[in-house]
């Protein structure tokens, strides 16, 4: 366990060194939709016409109340990794679900890093080895640069609730290890 904690540890610093930063844009075979590969924000995302599926998603979502007072006390101690298609229903889904509860839940938006793969998924740098991306959306939780739970692809419950269980799991285990 502790040999796995330190090299998914050093992947991470040594996988920022290498990062590449910012993104590229291009047109998706598929559905001639706009493809982002890399590194970019939401302020991004909601600069592209053709995202509506973001500012509707994120409009018409109605987060739980009780999931998001328990993240409003604990979600700004972790780190957030979201790596996502903007080709991809699922993210078009999802994604605009997290950013609400996000918002809601006042979240620090310079804690979080959000990178686009297309449809091999693969990243502009080395994210998607990094984080062993295989479906997306993936939201990566972290604390202090350790990985402690994912959702992909789809939620258990919901987005809100399946991070707050994530979070509860972590505070249990460091209550137990006190």
């Amino acid at each position: 366990m502790i040999k796995t904690l330190l090299l998914c540890a050093s992947l991470l610093i040594s996988g920022h060194a290498f990062a590449q930063f910012g993104y590229d844009v291009s047109t998706d075979k598929e559905n001639g939709g706009q493809i982002f590969k890399g590194d970019f924000t939401f302020e991004d995302l909601k600069k592209e016409p053709s995202f509506t599926w973001l500012t509707t998603g994120t409009a018409n979502y109605k987060p739980d109340s009780a999931s998001v007072s328990f993240l409003k006390k604990h979600l700004s101690k972790f780190d957030l990794v979201i790596v996502m298609g903007t080709w991809c229903d699922d993210s078009h889904d999802l994604v605009p679900k997290l950013y609400k509860v996000m918002q809601s839940a006042d979240y620090p938006m310079n804690k979080y890093k959000l990178y686009g793969v297309d449809r091999a998924k693969e990243a502009k740098g080395v994210e998607h080895k990094l984080y062993q991306i295989v479906n997306v959306p993936t939201i990566i939780v972290f604390k202090d640069k350790i990985e402690v739970g994912r959702i992909v692809e789809t939620v258990k419950k919901s987005v809100e609730a399946d991070l707050a269980k994530i979070i509860q799991k972590k505070l249990d285990t460091d209550e137990k290890d006190q």
